[in-house]
C-alpha cells in the first residue's frame, strides 16, 4: 500500500507547492499568451492558479500545460527575488498587460486590510511588499509578484499533476470577472505523487456520495441541482436514528438546541468574515425589496444572535448551543 509522504514538513511542502504555482503560470503564458494572471497560492495537499484566459480550457490543455511544466521543472531554472519601487513594479505590469496584477499593487500598496473582501488573504501576493518596494520573484523569463519564499531552482519543485479546472471570481466578488482556476498538486518524488493519488482514487470510491447512492439512501436529481441530496425511505429512517441519539448525547452534554433560517443578510456574511475567506463556496446573492440575502453555509453566525440578544454573566458560561440545521456549499 502506498504511503503518505514522509520526512518533509508541512512548510517545505507548502513552499514546493507555491513555487509550482510559478511554474504553472509561465507554462499557461507560453501557451496563452494573451493569459492574465490573478494570484496562486499553496493549498492543502497542492496549489491553485487563476487565470483571465481568451476561451474555456479542456482536458487536452491541462495535459499540455502539464507537459510544459515539467519541461520547465527539467529546466532546472533558478528562483531569483528582487524589489522594485512600486511605480516602477506597475509600470512593469501594466505594460505586460497584467490588469489583475496592478491592481493587486495599488491594493497592497494603498494600505488594504488582509481581513477584506478578498482571496488575498490565502496568497503570498498579499505580503507581497518588500523593505523598499515590491517584491517580485523570477524564474527563467518569467517574472511574478510575490512575497516568497520558493525553492531554489525549478528542478526542486519535484513531481507535479493538474487535477482539475473551477471557476473562480477575482478577489471573491461575484459582481467581478468570473476566472479560471487550475488546480494541481506537487510532491518531491514521483512516488510520493503516486501515493497520493492511490489515496484519492481509494477515498474516491468509498465517497459518502457514492455510497449513499448505491445504497438507496439518498439520491441526487439534475431537476433538483447538483449537490442537493432527497433522501428516501432507508435514509431517512437511518438519518432519524442517528439524529436521535445525537439529540440525547448533546442534550446530556449541557447543549441547548437552536433553530435558525435557511437564509440571512449578506452583510451578516460580511461580518462573520465568511464573504472574505469562504465566497467561492457560496451560493449567489438572493434579492427581495431592496436587499440581498444569501443561503447559510454554516450556523454559527445566527447561534451568535442568541447569544447577542442579551448581556450574559460570566456565570452562565460555558454556553452550548447546537443545531440540526441545514447548510449550502457551492
Amino acid at each position: 500500500m502506498p504511503q503518505a509522504d514522509a520526512g518533509h514538513s508541512h512548510d517545505d511542502l507548502a513552499v514546493r507547492r507555491h513555487s509550482a504555482a510559478h511554474v504553472l503560470a509561465e507554462a499557461v503564458l507560453e501557451l496563452f499568451p494573451d493569459a492574465r494572471l490573478g494570484i496562486g497560492p499553496a493549498v492543502e495537499d497542492g496549489f491553485y492558479y487563476d487565470f483571465d484566459l481568451p476561451r474555456t480550457l479542456t482536458p487536452d490543455d491541462l495535459e499540455a500545460i502539464e507537459a510544459r511544466m515539467k519541461a520547465i521543472i527539467a529546466a532546472d531554472k533558478p528562483f531569483s527575488r528582487r524589489e522594485l519601487p512600486r511605480d516602477d513594479a506597475l509600470g512593469l505590469f501594466r505594460s505586460a498587460g497584467q490588469t489583475y496584477k496592478v491592481e493587486l499593487i495599488d491594493a497592497l500598496t494603498g494600505g488594504m486590510s488582509l481581513g477584506a473582501r478578498d482571496d488575498l488573504a490565502v496568497s503570498n501576493d498579499a505580503a507581497a511588499l518588500g523593505v523598499t518596494g515590491v517584491s517580485l520573484y523570477r524564474q527563467g523569463g518569467f517574472e511574478d509578484l510575490c512575497a516568497g519564499p520558493h525553492v531554489s531552482t525549478t528542478a526542486d519543485v519535484g513531481a507535479v499533476k493538474l487535477l482539475r479546472v473551477a471557476g473562480a471570481y477575482w478577489r471573491g466578488d461575484e459582481k467581478r470577472a468570473q476566472l479560471q482556476r487550475i488546480y494541481g498538486t506537487a510532491w518531491p518524488t514521483q512516488a510520493d505523487l503516486d501515493g497520493y493519488l492511490w489515496r484519492v482514487e481509494e477515498a474516491r470510491k468509498r465517497d459518502h456520495r457514492r455510497l449513499g447512492t448505491d445504497l438507496g439512501l439518498f439520491q441526487f436529481s439534475d431537476q433538483v441541482g447538483a449537490g442537493l441530496p432527497i433522501w428516501g425511505e432507508d435514509g431517512a429512517l437511518l438519518r432519524s436514528i442517528v439524529e436521535d441519539f445525537w439529540k440525547v448525547e448533546h442534550r446530556a452534554a449541557g447543549y441547548q438546541y437552536v433553530y435558525s433560517p435557511q437564509i440571512g443578510l449578506t452583510d451578516l456574511w460580511h461580518t462573520s468574515g465568511h464573504m472574505s475567506f469562504y465566497r467561492e463556496n457560496m451560493y449567489a446573492p438572493i434579492k427581495m425589496d431592496e436587499q440581498e440575502f444569501m443561503l447559510k453555509p454554516m450556523n454559527c453566525p445566527f447561534h451568535l444572535q442568541v447569544y447577542k440578544r442579551r448581556t450574559r454573566s460570566y456565570r452562565e458560561l460555558p454556553l452550548r448551543y447546537n443545531e440540526l440545521g441545514t447548510v449550502y456549499r457551492y
